[in-house]
């Protein structure tokens, strides 16, 4: 035997890539379950069984449909008719890019059209239109937030009825300060009528005696 052939004999060891070292893992169920075996003896009663008919036509494989057609081969052959034709002008012309509009922001750029020195008369009620408003004579603008205080005010001395109503409101916490018991010298000095007498007096079948 040749040198060659006792190289291509002693092979070099293959270092395993980090994929093959996962699918080389054992499966957890095997390590959960080590009493599991992996291969299992066939019974005498499935070796020698005979499968029907209708096993024999599940188990045939599904033919594909008429109509089916293999994957095209990538990469596909070109014919040498098509390696040396010549493209059309038409084509040509299609097979360059779209020239898209400058567009700034989301104003329109409008092509610049001929300048004609004839100019235009713009109508009396269009003109009346683009007149810009006035305000109304009586209009008052806002008032500046600076504006000069005058003597009198700063000198003025506030009265005492101004003080009064300058003063904060006191206000009390809600039934703070009242007795629901008193009773007003109106309703102490009150003459009841006759209906309020007769509706104040207690029902007759409760006065019964059992």
């Amino acid at each position: 035997m040749s040198a060659r052939g006792n190289a291509s004999c002693q092979a070099a060891p293959v270092s395993m890539t980090i994929r093959m070292q996962q699918l080389a893992q054992p499966k957890l169920s095997q390590l959960r379950y080590p009493d599991r075996p992996s291969l299992w003896e066939v019974s005498e009663r499935a070796l020698t069984a005979v499968a029907s008919k209708r096993l024999c036509h599940l188990a045939t494989p599904k033919a594909p449909p008429s109509a089916w057609q293999p994957d095209r081969p990538l990469p596909a052959p070109v014919s040498r008719g098509t390696q040396n034709a010549v493209a059309s002008v038409r084509i040509c012309q299609l097979a360059q890019p779209k020239k898209r509009l400058d567009l700034e922001g989301s104003s329109w750029k409008s092509k610049p059209g001929p300048l004609n020195r004839s100019t235009s008369k713009a109508v009396a009620h269009i003109e009346l239109l683009a007149t810009p408003k006035r305000d109304h004579p009586n209009f008052e603008s806002d008032r500046s937030v600076f504006w000069p205080v005058s003597r009198g005010a700063r000198n003025y001395r506030a009265s005492q009825k101004i003080i009064e109503l300058s003063a904060p409101k006191e206000r009390k916490a809600l039934f703070e300060g009242h007795n629901p018991f008193t009773i007003s010298r109106g309703a102490l000095s009150a003459n009841p009528s006759h209906r309020i007498q007769e509706l104040s007096l207690p029902l007759l079948r409760k006065c019964t005696s059992k």
